[in-house]
């Protein structure tokens, strides 16, 4: 019997991947509100792993000071905002693509705020919408690091 690796112990990226594998249960059970705030979880930790990319790996920063930037920086839009967007200004081409990532960070948090602080239940249309959102957001953030990363919306 194989034994899995307790939560904490995943890399940003094995995290990730488990909760687009969640997300797709809940949106195969037609969970569609929760579906839509597990895909911006997933989105949150692409951008986890991008900014410890940046601070951890490229700048050699402790990892425990970087944990206490990413609880400041405080949702997804606050860690492209706070962070990802100011680390990677003199990188044309990386700045480009978190200013095309910023429209789709923006529609990612208003709809999960929506359904977490406002109780909004959203359908299966909606889900489909905001799931591909969040797709091309994570699949797009992180090819920035791993070229060849993918994870399929089932």
């Amino acid at each position: 019997m194989a034994t899995q690796k307790a939560y904490e112990k995943l890399s940003d990226l094995e995290n990730l991947r488990k909760q687009w594998r969640k997300l797709s249960g809940l949106h195969t059970r037609e969970e569609w509100s929760a579906a839509i705030v597990r895909a911006a979880t997933a989105a949150e930790i692409a951008a986890n792993y991008a900014i410890r990319q940046e601070l951890i790996s490229k700048r050699n920063l402790e990892s425990e000071f970087v944990d206490n930037l990413l609880r400041w920086a405080n949702g997804l839009s606050g860690k492209l905002e706070r962070l990802l967007i100011p680390l990677t200004t003199k990188e044309t081409d990386k700045a480009e693509k978190m200013k095309e990532l910023r429209k789709l960070a923006n529609d990612i948090n208003q709809q999960r705020n929506s359904i977490v602080h406002q109780g909004e239940f959203c359908n299966e249309e909606e889900a489909k919408i905001a799931i591909g959102k969040a797709q091309e957001f994570i699949v797009g953030l992180i090819r920035l690091y791993e070229p060849s990363f993918d994870i399929k919306a089932r």
